[in-house]
């Protein structure tokens, strides 16, 4: 498994920074978000460091597919309402200009009552 000695997510993903735990298995770690977007926001990373998906290539389809794949499981287990009146947003930052802050790639979920609907 590839870490980088100074990634934040990859010091929470070995335990050396506390987080609150939403997941975990072989490949993946999910956890709450320490600053909240929505009611209900956590992130998906792989535990394998990568910066973004912009370095993700085709050895990285299966990770990445498991990221979306068991992103609506978790989403319900944490409270977003299933169905097509309730649902939650998935955000992938990439690169500055993405607005990413944490170069490990890591997959927001959001969800809730709407705070990004403006009124």
């Amino acid at each position: 498994m590839s870490h980088a000695e100074n990634c934040i997510f990859c010091k929470i993903i070995a335990g050396q920074i506390p987080s609150k735990k939403v997941y975990e298995d072989e490949e993946l770690f999910a956890f709450h978000d320490i600053n909240p977007a929505a009611p209900v926001h956590f992130l998906i990373v792989p535990k394998r460091h990568f910066k973004n998906l912009m370095d993700a290539n085709s050895q990285d389809e299966a990770i990445l597919g498991r990221m979306l794949t068991i992103a609506p499981r978790l989403a319900i287990e944490q409270g977003c309402r299933p169905g097509e009146s309730g649902g939650f947003r998935v955000v992938i930052n990439n690169g500055a200009d993405g607005g990413q802050e944490v170069y490990h790639l890591h997959m927001h979920i959001m969800g809730g009552p709407r705070p990004w609907k403006k009124n």
